[in-house]
């Protein structure tokens, strides 16, 4: 391939764009099934990448510019599907009973392109005269560089793709196991602490969630670490112990109950304190970029200098017209959702006030998160504590509108709509945030700025057309935690952590039943955290952290959820320390990063090929296979594959690696 800097270089293409979509498709698909079950999405600007490597290596005249943009559209997936944290809070308050087509693709896309065009403006200020390290957008463009570069890279590019089909598979079969009931899909193991008090631990059988704990890193692993412990070694045993269970009552269910009802609303408290003191401390340089980035397109105008073409951005005319526009589809999609409901004659100002949340709050989430960014990485930007603030202030600002006729029709109604406008504030957040990775990687390979802006574009409209059909075919077949699920024929249903929390949230704030005193209790462990992060960073010159949002979210997702992800953190730690000396460490680290990304991909399509089938079969578990198994024998199964698969593949990973390089 070529990967010469040229002045016009191939860029868009038809089979870039197809490609691209096609990757969009897929991955979009695999973060809506794993958003709904743990809470969590990975960035999947890196596989992408290689998989575009990978198949564009058959044509000769293909650049890196090319396989680029093929990055660039399909990173989408692994932002936009981040509106499920709140779609399905729609179907928990009973105000959806099945997900609709237009109003959900309305909101990812009118969102998304919101997203690109608030962060326009940013990329000189934030990107290219900027000092942020951008950790996945270097990561993916060197990925891009090694692989169109050299036969190593091609040869690299190959193993890349192979990584991914074998993680894949291995995953794809650990969950068919666990749905033929021949393996566990969770291991547990809860216990009394003292004369009244329980606490346990649980860990599902996941391969994609180890996947996940590698690509997060073992900074974000040990700050869950410390969560598991604050959540499990002391609320939990210190909760029950003041609530002593009744009779009959086991030590898994009295930890479960304590710590679903409290201990997950101090969880949501330290998530928003840790999130409003990230954000404060992001107000400078957020206003100085976009005094930066306004007089660079004032000199370049006046100047009347003609702009390199690695410095073209959308015409900031074209943005504005497009922000304004935009509005217009906002105002009748919130109008819509309003229409025949018991807030119909509230629907101007609630319109109004809508489009004027998205356009304000949206230009401030959007460049926050971009920053976080440049500053962490997009997998590790504070999606969550930008959701919880949002929510929180459109829960305030409709329920200002609609306090004149409160009742409890228009309480339910005031929390959808909420909810709503928060989807879309959502969309245009995460989209900023990977318009800015992207194009700092695009920065680093030559790309022309504007050609990436419009193929995220694409991007956007790919993902938006996945994301309804998928929610709602996991809402039938499964349905989720504290929903209705009337229509839903599993009897498994997902947990959707965030969209709980999200919901939860809204109708406490609009009801008035938010139990501030748990928030207050979190509030005041998240201020710990920040300053312990803050001193832990200082004396080590930046060299440790203990990001306090990690630790939130470990007290707020389950244990069986968030220890494998620590796990998977650890081993992923230790695996790169193992290779770090070897001259092949780089290509292993790469291709183990492949192999999880894999794992990832692999489970969540498994499952949500199976959601179809229960759909199709009309049956809760199709796939369960009758036989004389207990629960110690499938949980002894699944450890003994999980030992055997990751053992087996970071060897390969390390293998590989050196007959890659050799």
């Amino acid at each position: 391939m070529n990967s010469a800097a040229l002045s016009n270089p191939r860029e868009i293409t038809i089979r870039g764009i197809f490609l691209g979509i096609l990757i969009t498709l897929v991955f979009t698909a695999a973060q809506v099934y794993l958003g709904l079950k743990v809470g969590l999405t990975f960035a999947t600007s890196i596989p992408a990448a290689v998989i575009s490597m990978a198949l564009l290596s058959a044509f000769k005249n293909a650049t890196i510019q090319e396989n680029n943009i093929v990055q660039t559209i399909a990173s989408a997936a692994g932002t936009l599907a981040s509106v499920i944290f709140v779609l399905p809070g729609l179907l928990m308050v009973g105000w959806w009973a099945h997900v609709p087509f237009w109003p959900t693709f309305g909101a990812c896309a009118i969102g998304g392109v919101l997203g690109v065009m608030y962060t326009v403006p940013l990329r000189r200020a934030l990107v290219s005269q900027s000092t942020l390290p951008y950790p996945e957008g270097v990561a993916a463009a060197e990925v891009l560089k090694v692989g169109t570069a050299t036969r190593e890279g091609a040869k690299e590019g190959k193993a890349g793709l192979q990584a991914v089909l074998l993680g894949a598979i291995a995953s794809a079969v650990m969950a068919l196991g666990a749905a033929a009931k021949v393996m566990a899909a969770e291991l547990t193991f809860y216990f009394r602490t003292g004369a009244a008090g329980a606490t346990g631990i649980g860990a599902a059988g996941s391969l994609a969630l180890i996947g996940a704990g590698h690509l997060m890193g073992i900074t974000v692993g040990i700050a869950m670490l410390v969560g598991l412990v604050i959540a499990w070694g002391m609320l939990v045993p210190l909760l029950t112990s003041l609530a002593p269970a009744a009779a009959g009552v086991g030590a898994e269910a009295h930890a479960l109950a304590i710590w679903s009802k409290e201990v997950r609303m101090i969880g949501a408290g330290v998530i928003g304190v840790a999130a409003i003191i990230t954000l404060a401390g992001l107000a400078k340089p957020i206003i100085g970029g976009l005094k930066s980035a306004m007089d660079t397109a004032r000199r370049a105008k006046q100047g009347g200098a003609v702009i390199d073409r690695t410095e073209q951005d959308i015409p900031i005319f074209m943005v504005g017209l497009v922000t304004l526009l935009a509005m217009v589809p906002a105002g009748w999609l919130l109008a819509s959702f309003l229409q025949g409901g018991p807030l119909a004659e509230l629907a101007w100002p609630l319109v109004a006030v809508g489009v004027g949340y998205i356009l304000v709050a949206g230009i401030f989430a959007a460049a926050v998160c971009g920053y976080m960014a440049g500053l962490i990485g997009s997998s590790n930007s504070p999606v969550s504590g930008i959701a919880i603030l949002t929510i929180l202030g459109a829960a305030l600002t409709v329920g200002m509108v609609g306090r004149s006729v409160m009742g409890p029709e228009v309480a339910h109604a005031l929390i959808a709509y909420a909810l709503f406008v928060t989807t879309v504030v959502l969309a245009v957040a995460v989209i900023g945030n990977d318009n800015l990775q992207d194009l700092k990687t695009g920065q680093l390979v030559n790309a022309t700025p504007w050609k990436q802006q419009v193929a995220l574009l694409i991007g956007v409209f790919a993902g938006s057309c996945v994301v309804p059909p998928v929610l709602e075919l996991l809402n039938h077949a499964n349905g989720f935690v504290g929903a209705p699920n009337l229509d839903s024929i599993s009897d498994q249903p997902l947990a959707a952590p965030q969209a709980q929390l999200i919901s939860t949230l809204a109708k406490g704030v609009i009801g008035g039943r938010l139990e501030w005193n748990l928030l207050g209790y979190g509030a005041l462990i998240g201020l710990g955290l920040v300053l312990i992060n803050f001193f832990l960073k200082k004396s080590s010159n930046d060299k440790y952290s203990l990001p306090p949002l990690g630790v939130g979210l470990a007290i707020y997702l389950p244990s069986a959820v968030i220890t494998p992800v620590v796990l998977g953190a650890v081993l992923g730690y230790y695996f790169e320390k193992s290779v770090g000396n070897s001259p092949a460490g780089e290509t292993a680290k790469r291709l183990a990063v492949l192999i999880m990304s894999g794992f990832i991909v692999g489970e969540s399509l498994f499952n949500v090929a199976l959601a179809g089938l229960i759909v199709v079969s009309g049956e809760g578990e199709p796939l369960a296979i009758a036989t004389s198994l207990t629960e110690a024998h499938t949980m002894l199964i699944s450890l003994v594959v999980a030992v055997f698969v990751v053992t087996g593949l970071y060897r390969w990973a390390g293998k590989r690696g050196k007959e890659v390089t050799a």
